[in-house]
């Protein structure tokens, strides 16, 4: 009898060592994911702003190209108004050139002649008045040509500046996609070294218990460390060991920041012999219900509901796929996993 107490203390005492590797752990972990959280708020606000900006910018420069090509048409179209103009211009001197011609050789006729010339006259008259209205137009619509080249070379300047920031806003963008990935990289590994850590202390604290392991990144209770068999009620050695449990997530969840988003996940696992009662017509639903009773007794010690996640597995995700009552065992158990919510 004393070497079975002598025993039984010595397995208690692994449990300070165990607190401190889950509080130092978890410390670490709220800090990595609080930076994580804020550097990725602050990134995604930078980048629907550019995203606004962009979109705008797109829209500005499909409308100054529309405007652009408009202008160029009516460029055209004066250029045409100029020419056709400037053809009526060289046919009306040609006209006048041979009134004149038609004047001075008639000029030394007869008097029969006079009504002829004030004919031509009259006529010459009339190209002339022709000539200056034309004159008029071409001037008109020269500076009107004017104009619209300078409206044309503004809309140009204007598109290239918008192109030019265009061109900036995508680099920015882009800069800023890099920095996210970077800052994730970056929080994913840090958060996996303290991760590795804090199991690599917590095998260290546990190795000589044979009822509760290390698995990858996850502890496993056995099944009959906390449950009867085929119940989803606690026992009291069960009560015993999540009690101890329950304080050392309380003390690190004091530590961590609100703004951190973790939740501890409690997974519920039963070997692959079926069970069929009116409480629990499946393993699943047994492996639920064993999950739910443990995140109920951890909140019953003071635990925030909201960082809890219960869920049951059933016999879908075996340790051992033996067939043998040490097979069993080992798939009949209670997973905690610290996580990101």
């Amino acid at each position: 009898m004393p070497s079975s107490r002598s025993r039984r203390s010595q397995v208690t005492n692994y449990w300070p060592g165990f607190v401190d590797a889950l509080s130092s752990l978890l410390l670490v972990i709220i800090f990595l994911l609080s930076l994580f959280m804020i550097a990725q708020f602050f990134l995604g606000q930078q980048i629907k702003g550019k995203d606004s900006a962009l979109t705008k910018l797109n829209s500005q420069i499909a409308e100054l190209t529309s405007m652009l090509q408009m202008e160029r048409s009516n460029s055209t179209d004066l250029q045409s108004q100029i020419t056709t103009l400037s053809a009526t211009l060289a046919s009306s001197q040609s006209d006048k050139d041979k009134l004149q011609a038609q004047i001075a050789s008639i000029g030394s006729g007869t008097g029969d002649k006079d009504a002829q010339i004030a004919g031509l006259n009259a006529d010459l008259d009339n190209q002339k008045q022709l000539s200056a209205q034309a004159d008029a137009q071409v001037a008109l619509l020269n500076q009107q040509l004017s104009a619209l080249r300078t409206q044309i070379g503004a809309l140009e300047a204007a598109l290239d500046a918008s192109e030019t920031k265009d061109t900036e806003s995508k680099t920015a963008i882009a800069d800023l996609g890099r920095r996210l990935n970077l800052a994730l990289a970056q929080r994913v590994q840090d958060l996996s070294r303290y991760r590795s850590d804090f199991f690599g202390r917590l095998r260290q604290v546990l190795e000589n218990r044979a009822d509760i392991q290390v698995v990858g990144d996850r502890f496993v209770f056995q099944s009959e460390v906390l449950f009867p068999a085929g119940q989803a009620t606690i026992s009291d050695q069960g009560k015993t060991e999540l009690t101890s449990l329950a304080g050392a997530l309380k003390d690190i969840a004091a530590e961590i920041p609100p703004d951190i988003n973790w939740v501890l996940r409690i997974d519920g696992h039963t070997d692959k012999r079926p069970i069929s009662t009116p409480q629990f017509p499946s393993n699943w639903e047994l492996s639920a219900a064993r999950a739910i009773s443990v995140a109920k007794f951890l909140v019953d010690q003071g635990l925030d509901p909201k960082r809890l996640v219960p869920a049951g597995f059933g016999d879908n995700r075996p340790i051992d796929t033996g067939d043998s009552d040490e097979a069993y065992a080992k798939n009949r158990r209670i997973e905690f996993r610290l996580t990101d919510g």
